[in-house]
C-alpha cells in the first residue's frame, strides 16, 4: 500500500504498523503524528495514510524542514493552502498579526501593503520588536515572515493605497483582507476592489477595541462576497484605547476565515 512518510510516498506491506514503521525509517523519532494527530502507541497503517516523524531537539534539513512544520495539519489542507495567494492591505495591530498566522498556515503567496514606519506605541499589539522600531512595517513583517516560514513567498509595497492603486497591487489574489485602522480607508478598500474584483471574498474588520468580552468579536457576512470581523460597535476613541488581546482575537478570527475561504468552507457558521 502507498502512504507518505515526512511528505515522501512509500510502498509499504499492507499490514505494517506505525512502530514497524519507525524503526525502518527513523528509529530515533521521539514524536510521531499520524494524519495530523500525534500518536503515543503502536497501530495499524492505512493505504494514504500520512505519518510524520519528528526527533526533538533536532534541527531538519530544508527538503524535509517544510513537510515537518506542516505535521499538524489536517491531511490534505497544505496543498490547497500553499497553492493560495492572499493579500493584506495593512501590516499594524491586525495586518501584522495574520500575516505572521497565515504564513504559520502555509499560504504560498503573500502579497502585503502598507506605507508606515514601526513606532513604539505600535508594540503593544502589533506582530513587532523593539528593533524593529523605525523600520518600513513592510520590511519588518517581511523579516519576520522569513523566520516563520522561508516557504512562503512575500512581495511587499510601500505604498499608501488609493482607489486607484488597489486592484494593482492586489490584482491576483484569492482572498483580499482589509486590516486598516479608519473607516475612510477601509469604504475606499471595499469599493475600489470589488469595482474591479466583485467575486473575490474580501474579509474586513471593524470593533475590536478595548477591554471588553472577546466573545463578542465574531464574523459577520454583508453581501456575497465580503465578511466584517469584530462587535462592529467598539472603536479605538478617546477613553477607549486598542490592546493586544481583543485585537488578536480579531485577527485569528480574519485568518482563520481566510483558511475557510481557501477550502471552500466558508457558509452559515462564518456569518
Amino acid at each position: 500500500m502507498r502512504i507518505k512518510v515526512n511528505e515522501r510516498e512509500l510502498t509499504v506491506d499492507s499490514a505494517v504498523t506505525l512502530y514497524a514503521l519507525r524503526k525502518k525509517q527513523k528509529p530515533e523519532a521521539d514524536v510521531l503524528v499520524v494524519n495530523g494527530a500525534p500518536v503515543s502507541s503502536d497501530c495499524a497503517l492505512c493505504e494514504g495514510d500520512s505519518v510524520v516523524m519528528i526527533v526533538r531537539g533536532e534541527v531538519p534539513g530544508s527538503q524535509e524542514l517544510e513537510a515537518l512544520m506542516t505535521a499538524r495539519h489536517t491531511p490534505g489542507v497544505h496543498a490547497k493552502v500553499k497553492a493560495s495567494s492572499v493579500g493584506i492591505a495593512g501590516l499594524g495591530g491586525l495586518g501584522s498579526n495574520i500575516a505572521a498566522a497565515l504564513a504559520r498556515m502555509g499560504v504560498g503567496r503573500l502579497v502585503l501593503a502598507d506605507f508606515d514606519v514601526v513606532e513604539p506605541s505600535n508594540l503593544n499589539r502589533q506582530n513587532y520588536f523593539v528593533e524593529h522600531i523605525g523600520m518600513r512595517k513592510t520590511d519588518a513583517t517581511e523579516e519576520n515572515l522569513r523566520r516563520i516560514n522561508p516557504y512562503v513567498t512575500v512581495q511587499t509595497h510601500c505604498v499608501r493605497l488609493e482607489h486607484g492603486t488597489v486592484p494593482l497591487v492586489f490584482g491576483d489574489v484569492d482572498v483580499l483582507v482589509e486590516a486598516f485602522d479608519s473607516a475612510e480607508a477601509k469604504a475606499m478598500i471595499a469599493e475600489s476592489y470589488h469595482e474591479a474584483f466583485p467575486q473575490r471574498p474580501l474579509v474586513m474588520a471593524s470593533g475590536m477595541a478595548g477591554y471588553y468580552t472577546g466573545n463578542t468579536v465574531r464574523s459577520h457576512r454583508l453581501g456575497a462576497a465580503t465578511w466584517v470581523v469584530g462587535d462592529l460597535e467598539h472603536a479605538a476613541e478617546p477613553g477607549v484605547g486598542l490592546m493586544a488581546p481583543r485585537v488578536l482575537i480579531a485577527a485569528a478570527h480574519q485568518a482563520n476565515l481566510v483558511l475557510r475561504l481557501i477550502l471552500g468552507e466558508a457558509g452559515v457558521d462564518d456569518e
